[in-house]
C-alpha cells in the first residue's frame, strides 16, 4: 500500500552520510551540549562535579558513559525553571508534560530550537511519504502538550496545508475528513480507532476516506495494531517517536518505503540502550532502556535522559541513521503480578489475533487478601458477534495464563464498553491495588 517514496534528491545529507561523517557531528555537538549544560545550568555542575567528571572528558562517543543520567525526578526537583541553559528572556515557549503524579514536568525552547524542531518534523513527515501541498488533520492535543504544536510546525514547514483540529469532537473529526479530503492524519494510535469506529457508526468506510498516511505517537502500539489500522483506515501507518523532555514529537520517526522502526535523528540526539537496573550501557541489538543525550538544543539540554521505553538500537536501513524497535512497553509501566513481569502491550497483541473482540481493552488490578487480582475488560467488535467474542475471550485468557503466566479474569463487554479516550492517551491500566 505504499504512497509515496522519497527520492535521494529530496533527502538531507546528513540523511544519506556514511558513518564516520555522522560519528564526527555527533562528537561534536556531544562536546558542546555537555559544556553548554555544565556551564548553564547549576544541577549538570552539582552533578557532574559529583561523579568526578568534567565535559573535557569526553574523548570519544563512549566517554559519554562516565557522565551521570538525568531522570523526571531531576526535571521536578527544578520544577519550573531550574534546568533552562539560557536567560528565561531567551526562551520562546514553554510546554510540560501531563503531571499525572505529581509536577509537570517543564520543557523550553529558544527560537532556534522551534526551528529545529519543526525542520525534524517536517523529516519525519517526508519519511512517512508527506510532501509539500499535502492536507494534514493534526489531531494530536494543542496546548501544553507537544503533540499538537509540534506537528503543526513540521508539517507547515514541510510546506503542507495544516487543519488544526486538535484532539476530541470525533463526530466533527469524521465531517472535516470527509469535507477536506486530508492526505495525512497525525494521531494517537488508539484514538485513530476511534474515529474510524465513529465512521462506522456513520455508516461510512473509512478505508474509502482521502487519508493515505497516519502518522501515529505518543503511546506504545505494536504490529497488530498498525495491521488493524492500516486494513480498516486503509491507509499506511507509520510510527513517530518522541517525548516532550527531549523535545517532542520527531525525535525518530519509521520510513514509509522499510516501516521497520522509527529512525532515530541521530545528528540531534545521542541515543544509548542502558540496562534499566544496573544502568549498564548494552551493546546495540541487546533490549533495555532508552537513554537521549540531546545534540543541539539551547533552552534546555538533556543528558542521559532516561526515558523508562524499553526498546533496542538497530542498524540502519532506509537512512543513515540507527532505528529503535518497536517499544515493548515502559521500566515504570511494567506490572508484576504474583511475581511475573507484564506489559499492556503483550495484552495488546495477542488480543488482536481474535477476530470477534475490538481492539479496546483495560487492566483492572485490585487485591483478595494479599494476593493480586487481574481482570482483563475487553469487548465485542460488534453486537452480532457477542457469542463469538464470548468464546474469544475465553481463549485469550487462556493464552495469556499459557504464554504470560498470568492467571486472570476476561471480561467481555458489549461493543463500546471499554473506556474511550477523547483527546489522547488510551488509559491501559487501572491499579486498584493501593486503595484497598
Amino acid at each position: 500500500m505504499a504512497h509515496r517514496h522519497p527520492k535521494p534528491s529530496e533527502l538531507e545529507p546528513i540523511e544519506t552520510a556514511s558513518r564516520d561523517e555522522l560519528q564526527n557531528l555527533q562528537l561534536t555537538r556531544l562536546r558542546w551540549s555537555l559544556q553548554h549544560a555544565y556551564q548553564n545550568v547549576p544541577h549538570y555542575r552539582a552533578a557532574f562535579d559529583a561523579q568526578g567528571v568534567h565535559p573535557d572528558d569526553l574523548k570519544s562517543l563512549s566517554d559519554l558513559a562516565k557522565f551521570p543520567f538525568t531522570g523526571k525526578a531531576d526535571l521536578r526537583a527544578n520544577y519550573p525553571f531550574g534546568m533552562f541553559a539560557v536567560p528565561r528572556e531567551q526562551v520562546a515557549r514553554i510546554h510540560a508534560s501531563s503531571g499525572t503524579t505529581g509536577k509537570p514536568t517543564v520543557v523550553g525552547y529558544t527560537s532556534k530550537d522551534i526551528d529545529n524542531w519543526s525542520n525534524l518534523v517536517a523529516r519525519s513527515i517526508r519519511a512517512s511519504g508527506g510532501r509539500a501541498g499535502d492536507i494534514v488533520h493534526v489531531a494530536y492535543g494543542y496546548g501544553l502538550f507537544t503533540g499538537g504544536l509540534g506537528a503543526h510546525y513540521g508539517a507547515e514547514r514541510l510546506g503542507c496545508t495544516v487543519i488544526p483540529m486538535s484532539g476530541g469532537q470525533t463526530e466533527k473529526q469524521v465531517q472535516l475528513i470527509c469535507d477536506f479530503k486530508p492526505d495525512i492524519i497525525m494521531v494517537t494510535p488508539s484514538y485513530m480507532l476511534n474515529i474510524i469506529e465513529e465512521f462506522t457508526r456513520q455508516g461510512i468506510d473509512a478505508a474509502a476516506s482521502s487519508l493515505k498516511i497516519g502518522i501515529f505517537g505518543a503511546e506504545p502500539w505494536t504490529d497488530a495494531m498498525r495491521t488493524e489500522i492500516e486494513q480498516r483506515g486503509g491507509l499506511d501507518a507509520v510510527d513517530i517517536y518522541g517525548l516532550s523532555e527531549v523535545m517532542g514529537p520527531g525525535v525518530a520517526n519509521e520510513c514509509i518505503e522499510s516501516k521497520d522502526g522509527p529512525v532515530i535523528w541521530e545528528d540531534h540526539f545521542y541515543p544509548e540502550i542502558i540496562d534499566p537496573v544496573t544502568g549498564a550501557v548494552l551493546p546495540d541489538g541487546e533490549m533495555g532502556e532508552l537513554v537521549f543525550t540531546s545534540l543541539s538544543k539551547e533552552a534546555m539540554p538533556v543528558i542521559r535522559y532516561r526515558t523508562r521505553d524499553l526498546t533496542r538500537l538497530l542498524p540502519p536501513t532506509s537512512r543513515a541513521m540507527r532505528r529503535m524497535g518497536k517499544i515493548t512497553g515502559r521500566s515504570d509501566d511494567m506490572l508484576i503480578i504474583r511475581g511475573v513481569n507484564l506489559f499492556p502491550s503483550q495484552v495488546e497483541e495477542m488480543l488482536l489475533q481474535f477476530s470477534a473482540l475490538a481492539p479496546h481493552y483495560q487492566l483492572v488490578l485490585t487485591r483478595d487478601g494479599h494476593l493480586d487480582v487481574l481482570d482483563v475488560l475487553v469487548e465485542a467488535r460488534d453486537e452480532a458477534s457477542f457469542a463469538a467474542a464470548v468464546n474469544d475471550g475465553a481463549a485469550l485468557e487462556q493464552q495469556i495464563k499459557a504464554y504470560i503466566g498470568v492467571s486472570c479474569k476476561i471480561a467481555v463487554l458489549q461493543p463500546h464498553g471499554v473506556e474511550r479516550t477523547q483527546t489522547g492517551k488510551a488509559r491501559r491500566v487501572v491499579d486498584k491495588r493501593n486503595l484497598n
